[in-house]
């Protein structure tokens, strides 16, 4: 039977039954088709466009191209070739290998595709990270102030600040991994890292090593140093606005905590040394004083010098003595005969001063009588010199150690440092990362480059080929 034989419903119903339930579902299937049978059976292709804009009645297209076909069914005008053309609608069909040759383009695979990735990824899965920052410095006191004019000149001070070596201490012990143990069993760093509501690229592996978890922590920590000011910026990422600022704060602590305890142990270290030392000093000084007494308890002499000095006066008086009695001798002797009264007498004085005069040298330069404990005054004085010079030995060496040590104590607490908070950590409010619009940026500037240069590279290669 002809088709046209038959009413528009049958030919309707035919149409149904001749393609599958998938294309009789589909809006777009349905539109081909209609454009198909517009060159056959228009009325059969104005009853499936009335589906198809049932089934999408806000589709433009498919109104127009509905509308049209109603105005020329009206009009008696059959030409829906013209139709078609005038409304310059798609075909509606899949056009394979267009689509294929639209996709292998490289400039679509090689930067667009990778970029549209990327960009879906920085908008819509990868996870908002916030930064806490703080800031620090390390002070000395200024000791100066604290001390005379001498002691000051003494220890060479000046006004107390902080080096570069001593920020850079700070900064080496915040990436250590000391520093990333004590924060792991404080604020519990690794699990917050590894947490399962982060996106995959943004957080830590699970089976990380303690390499990769340090090497990621110092990713997610900055230290800067104002090298003018010796100011320490830091700055803390997390996941969280109030993780962020414990991490900081934990830093901060610890840090304060590691710098007073090294700078007192150092200070502790010397004065300690030096102390030792002064002490050691101190006993040679009081052995010194105990062998000088004892010396001079076991001669009974307070001061020996002293009686030796009184004991060289006494010779040199008995010298003068037996001088001006031998003189008056002589002139006896010329005036009177060897048995004359006054000349036994002058020789008598004479030879008893003769004799003292030998006792005494003998006191002064012979050895005594070592049964009665008793020393020559040279002896004496040889031994109370040996014992007077160590003693002053002792005495200068307790004074030198005396003001070394007051000087160490001094440098000491030059030697003390302070980590000073400049600027508490903040509680942020606001994603500091990831940067989208930079990071989509900088995408794409490195995907056009490594594009241009592998067409500049195969365009040589082919060139040279």
């Amino acid at each position: 039977m002809n088709n046209f034989s038959k009413n528009l419903n049958d030919r309707f119903i035919d149409l149904k039954n001749s393609i599958s339930e998938e294309k009789w579902q589909s809006s777009t299937s349905q539109y081909a088709l209609a454009q198909q049978l517009a060159e056959s059976d228009k009325k059969l292709a104005q009853r499936v466009m009335q589906r198809v804009c049932n089934m999408n009645p806000k589709n433009e297209e498919y109104k127009q191209f509905y509308n049209l076909l109603t105005s020329e069914i009206n009009s008696k005008n059959y030409n829906v070739s013209k139709i078609i053309k005038k409304i310059k609608v798609p075909t509606g069909k899949f056009d394979a290998k267009k689509v294929k040759v639209f996709i292998v383009k490289p400039f679509i695979m090689f930067v667009c595709i990778p970029f549209l990735i990327f960009a879906f990824y920085q908008i819509f899965i990868a996870t908002e990270r916030y930064e806490s920052q703080s800031q620090l410095t390390v002070q000395q006191p200024d000791s100066a102030a604290t001390m005379d004019a001498t002691m000051a000149l003494l220890s060479g001070f000046s006004i107390g600040g902080s080096s570069n070596v001593d920020t850079e201490l700070v900064k080496a012990f915040i990436f250590s991994k000391d520093m990333l143990n004590y924060l792991d069993s404080k604020v519990n760093l690794k699990a917050h890292y590894e947490s399962n509501n982060v996106d995959f690229f943004t957080r830590l592996n699970e089976d990380s090593s303690d390499e990769d978890f340090l090497e990621f922590y110092q990713k997610y920590t900055e230290v800067l140093i104002d090298e003018k000011s010796g100011v320490i910026t830091l700055k803390t990422q997390a996941y969280t606005p109030e993780f962020s600022q414990r991490i900081n704060q934990a830093i901060v602590v610890h840090a304060e905590w590691y710098i007073n305890s090294i700078s007192h142990q150092l200070a502790e270290a010397q004065v300690t040394f030096i102390n030792d030392e002064h002490l050691k000093i101190t006993s040679r000084l009081e052995l010194a004083k105990k062998n000088l007494l004892t010396f001079q308890q076991r001669n009974n002499l307070l001061d020996p010098e002293a009686e030796g000095l009184a004991f060289q006066q006494i010779t040199y008086g008995l010298e003068s003595q037996i001088a001006t009695t031998s003189a008056e001798l002589k002139s006896l002797k010329a005036i009177m005969t060897d048995k004359a009264p006054q000349v036994m007498v002058l020789e008598s004085t004479l030879s008893a001063l003769y004799q003292q005069l030998e006792i005494e040298r003998n006191r002064l330069s012979e050895q005594g009588d070592s049964s009665n404990n008793q020393s020559a005054v040279s002896e004496v004085l040889t031994q109370f010199s040996e014992f007077k010079i160590a003693l002053e030995i002792a005495l200068q060496s307790y004074t030198s150690s005396e003001i070394s040590l007051q000087k160490a104590k001094v440098e000491a607490y030059r030697k003390l440092k302070f980590l000073v908070v400049v600027e508490t950590s903040t509680l942020p409010q606001d994603g500091k990362y990831p940067k989208i619009f930079y990071n989509t940026s900088l995408f794409a500037v490195l995907l056009l480059m490594l594009f241009g240069v592998g067409r500049i590279v195969i365009a040589t290669a082919k060139e040279l080929g």
